[in-house]
C-alpha cells in the first residue's frame, strides 16, 4: 500500500456521496438488519422515536429482508423509500444504518457485508432483528404497541474498526 493511500484503492462508500452511487452500490449499503422495518412510535409531545419489536407485515424475521421488496410500496403504502435526501431527514434510521453512517461521513462497521465480505456477519454480530420479533404488525392493535417498545434497535453495539472520514 502506498502512502498516502491511493483513492482508487478506497471502497466506494468512503469516496462517494450518497448521490454519486449507482443503483447496485446504493442497494449494497443495506446490511439487512431489518431494524428500519420495525414499527416505530413517535411521542407527540417530545418528538422522541420509540422502536417496537413488531415488524412490518412484509419483514421476514429469519432473513431480516422484505418479502416483496420490488412492490413493497404498493402493498404497504407508508413504506418509506430511502433516497439521499430522505436519509438526511429521517430521524428514525438506526444508528448502525450504513445509509446514515455514510451521510454522516462515518465508516461502516466491521460486520457490514461490504467490509466483512460475508452476508451472515450482521446476524453473527447480533445487530439484526432475527429471533427478536414479537410478530408482524397485523397481530397487534395500535394500543398494544406501547407494550412492545424496546431499546435494542436504537443501540450501537460496536464501534467501527476503520477510521472516520471527513464529509
Amino acid at each position: 500500500m502506498s502512502f498516502p493511500p491511493d483513492p482508487a484503492d478506497e471502497p466506494f462508500w468512503r469516496t462517494k456521496r450518497l448521490e454519486e452511487m449507482d443503483g447496485a452500490e446504493w442497494e449494497s449499503l443495506c446490511d439487512g438488519c431489518g431494524r428500519c422495518c420495525l414499527v416505530k412510535l413517535e411521542d407527540e409531545d417530545s418528538g422522541d422515536i420509540h422502536y417496537t419489536d413488531v415488524g412490518c407485515t412484509l419483514l421476514d424475521g429469519t432473513t431480516c429482508r422484505c418479502r416483496s421488496y420490488p412492490t413493497r410500496q404498493k402493498i404497504v403504502p407508508d413504506c418509506v423509500r430511502l433516497t439521499p435526501d430522505a436519509v438526511r431527514q429521517i430521524r428514525w434510521l438506526p444508528p448502525t444504518c450504513a445509509y446514515r453512517l455514510v451521510a454522516e461521513g462515518r465508516d461502516l462497521y466491521w460486520w457490514h457485508p461490504l467490509v466483512s465480505g460475508d452476508p451472515t456477519t450482521p446476524h453473527e454480530a447480533g445487530v439484526t432483528v432475527r429471533d427478536r420479533l414479537a410478530g408482524p404488525e397485523e397481530d397487534f392493535e395500535n394500543e398494544d404497541l406501547f407494550e412492545q417498545i424496546v431499546e435494542w434497535p436504537a443501540e450501537t453495539p460496536f464501534e467501527p474498526l476503520s477510521r472516520r472520514r471527513k464529509v
